[in-house]
């Protein structure tokens, strides 16, 4: 049954494509858009993403097209792009939308150089338009798939909570709503750097003892961070924080985990990110821009600076993790 909502979504990845899915399961009226011909074609010919997402059917109702004009006639916007494409993006539907459509952001990153978060970029190209994150414990195939999944939506703008959550939510997708954009975005990029270190440790063979000491160390300079940033710590206790910690640093599925584990066995950065053949690795994206904000706010994140240094500078890893061993003893709430 239809809700009666609009939902346009920017981006034909794995999320962008289940994100469709979602939405048309909720009963919004769907459109996705792509300027990935191959993605294009896919979906129109077989009804499935086979590039990114090829085992979910895609219901004929959901539209699919590679002009932003169609998508923008929308209630929602979701745009569910690499962090890097976030501006250009915004750039090019900036004169397309009224003031009046919820920008939604599903991308998870930091942007390099001006080491904005995401909702700062949009904020910045869209002052108009309200903005909220989307983010959580949530891998595209299950979501799309309908397997139960909650996830967070940070709006600042309350007024608008019900129309996000309706416009997507169900019985099968359950949003949980906060209007702490800062900590549910922090939570969704830092989670992927811990969850690169984690992989390095299984693949390291260091024990399982290692892995849950990095993803409790790794929520404190989530925590430290946040803070900084004048985010919620309680934020961090949910599915944005904590959920995805524990989904992103547990599972071979999360992409930035068996990256890691393919690091810790020896592999390079440049031949597993050549082998990729799709969009770079968020988590290897984000952890120079993490490393700089951190000193940028004089805040103490060793882990994410230890990644940082591997992936980026080609640190060996036997000597990276050497030095995070000989770290002086602190107070734990430190």
């Amino acid at each position: 049954m239809k809700n009666g909502y609009r939902v346009g979504i920017i981006g034909g990845g794995a999320w962008g494509t289940a994100l469709s899915i979602i939405a048309n399961r909720a009963g919004s009226q769907v459109t996705l858009g792509t300027r990935n011909t191959n993605v294009i074609s896919s979906i129109r010919q077989k009804r499935i993403n086979e590039i990114y997402l090829p085992s979910i059917f895609i219901e004929p109702n959901i539209e699919i097209s590679d002009q932003f004009t169609d998508v923008c006639r929308s209630d929602v916007i979701i745009i569910a792009t690499p962090s890097y494409c976030l501006r250009a993006v915004c750039i090019s539907i900036s004169d397309l939308l009224s003031p009046d459509v919820v920008v939604v952001i599903a991308s998870k990153g930091i942007e390099r150089g001006s080491l904005m978060l995401m909702g700062e970029v949009v904020k910045a190209i869209l002052p108009n338009n309200p903005i909220a994150i989307l983010s959580g414990p949530n891998f595209a195939d299950e979501a799309a798939s309908g397997l139960p999944t909650a996830t967070t939506i940070a709006c600042e703008n309350k007024e608008y909570w019900d129309t996000l959550m309706y416009a997507i939510g169900g019985r099968l997708f359950r949003p949980y709503m906060t209007d702490d954009i800062i900590g549910t975005q922090i939570g969704g990029v830092v989670k992927n750097i811990i969850a690169i270190a984690c992989g390095i440790a299984v693949g390291k063979n260091m024990g399982e003892n290692a892995r849950a000491a990095l993803v409790t160390r790794g929520f404190a300079e989530m925590s430290r961070l946040t803070l900084a940033k004048e985010g919620k710590y309680e934020t961090l206790m949910g599915l944005s924080g904590l959920g995805d910690l524990i989904l992103t640093c547990g599972s071979p599925k999360s992409r930035n985990m068996s990256f890691g584990m393919a690091i810790g066995q020896g592999k390079t950065k440049e031949e597993l990110l050549s082998n990729r053949g799709r969009t770079a690795l968020e988590g290897v994206v984000s952890s120079e821009s993490i490393s700089k904000l951190a000193k940028k706010y004089n805040t103490s994140m060793p882990i994410c600076d230890a990644v940082y240094r591997i992936v980026h500078e080609n640190a060996p890893v036997e000597q990276v993790i050497e030095t995070l061993l000989e770290r002086p003893f602190v107070n734990e709430a430190i």
